[in-house]
């Protein structure tokens, strides 16, 4: 028996669907790919099956694209890497931009990009679960106001879905101002305050040091070992000059020659408090997904004392906090620095291509990127805009060759 359906309109020109619906509730048929997600992910996915030829929706359950940067970011923010490792499918950057822009010139980026590629989302569309119907051969996207049946089903909500707030003992008995960084915006807001920063990664060391340029007293609470790494060495940025070396050296001999430079360049982290990692910061990386700090300028801050390194916290206390080493000290304020998490498994019906665990998929890159019954993902890689390029580009060459080869002239009747 055939499943009544709405009618998505397909737009030849640009390749958007507009919805017709009445005023029955009604599954919606999208023709091509449902892509969750307007980020860089989404866009660059979007982007590369326009240029092949093939129709797509995408949800987003905000207002606007590239919501993590436009929303959930600190003003002072830029990109840590160059912008030729930065830039999305079919589209550099503009010449005038930096080479490291900041965060409104690659929320200007994106809105070009979409524009260029004529991409047009469905905003406020959350989706609330998502299942492949193995009898109809489709995958039913149910958001909070529609359901969508379509034959590929494509998460491009990245890595960075949801804030993580650490489970520290007291943490609710703290009076003072306490924040995740996806609330920080501005190190002028903590003028004259005693803060402390939780969480060493790229935002805690940039947060610590836009708070420093600010006037305010800052320390920064390092509990585990990590590595950081001058954002440029011999005039190249880090990262370009580590994936250059890495198609003459293994791993263990480019890592070596990073940890040499930053000796030189920075001086002995450990000296100030933070402890490397036995491995190096590449192989890091490779085994565990953890990223190095690229440093800006904070480290110097740190050297000076501006920023001062303090232990783990053990718990909080009404007016600060208890670390490790059994110090306690008053704060105004406290900003938790301590990332995002995945929540594709919290929706997503399917137990085989995600890890139900931390929410990436269970295959490593770069296999990562296709799973079954017409599954796919783009942005999990854990290597950044560039991974998301790559997956981006594997994931349109797929769809396309099944597109053009064998379901263009499916249809579902109505």
């Amino acid at each position: 028996m055939a499943m009544q359906t709405t009618a998505i309109q397909e737009d030849k020109g640009n390749g958007i669907f507009h919805k017709a619906m009445n005023s029955e509730s009604k599954p919606v048929w999208i023709p091509g790919p449902v892509i969750i997600g307007a980020g860089p992910s989404g866009l660059a996915v979007a982007a590369c099956l326009k240029e092949r030829g093939v129709p797509f929706l995408i949800l987003e359950k905000e207002r606007c694209i590239g919501s993590l940067w436009t929303l959930k970011t600190y003003n002072s923010l830029q990109l840590h890497l160059p912008k030729e490792t930065c830039k999305l499918p079919h589209m550099p950057f503009p010449p005038e931009v930096p080479a490291y822009p900041t965060k409104q010139q690659f929320i200007s980026y994106l809105e070009a990009y979409a524009k260029h590629f004529a991409i047009e989302p469905m905003f406020r569309q959350e989706v609330q679960s998502a299942i492949y119907d193995a009898r109809m051969g489709f995958w039913r996207v149910q958001s909070n106001e529609s359901e969508f049946l379509c034959r590929w089903f494509i998460v491009a909500t990245g890595e960075n879905a949801e804030p993580v707030l650490p489970n520290i003992e007291g943490i609710s008995d703290f009076k003072g101002s306490l924040i995740h960084t996806s609330r920080f915006k501005d190190g002028a807001d903590f003028t004259g305050q005693k803060v402390l920063v939780v969480g060493c990664g790229n935002s805690g060391m940039e947060i610590s040091l836009d708070l420093c340029n600010n006037d305010a007293q800052v320390s920064l609470a390092v509990r585990d070992k990590l590595h950081i790494l001058p954002r440029e060495v011999l005039g190249r940025s880090t990262f370009s000059l580590s994936m250059w070396l890495l198609n003459w050296f293994p791993v263990k001999l480019v890592d070596w020659f990073l940890l040499i430079c930053s000796q030189l360049i920075l001086g002995d982290t450990q000296k100030m408090g933070i402890r490397r990692p036995k491995i190096g910061p590449l192989e890091q990386k490779n085994s565990t997904g953890k990223t190095p700090v690229l440093d800006v300028g904070a480290f110097s801050k740190i050297k000076s004392g501006k920023i001062k390194v303090v232990c783990g916290v053990q718990r909080f206390t009404a007016s600060g906090a208890e670390f490790v080493d059994g110090h306690v000290e008053n704060f105004d304020s406290v900003i938790l620095a301590t990332g995002y998490r995945s929540t594709v498994t919290s929706w997503l019906k399917e137990d085989n291509f995600f890890n139900e665990n931390d929410g990436y998929p269970r295959n490593p890159f770069p296999d990562n990127w296709k799973g079954k019954n017409g599954l796919y993902s783009v942005g999990f890689t854990r290597r950044g805009l560039l991974g998301s390029s790559i997956d981006a580009h594997r994931v349109a060459e797929d769809i396309a060759r099944q597109w053009n080869c064998e379901t263009k002239h499916l249809r579902i009747e109505s």
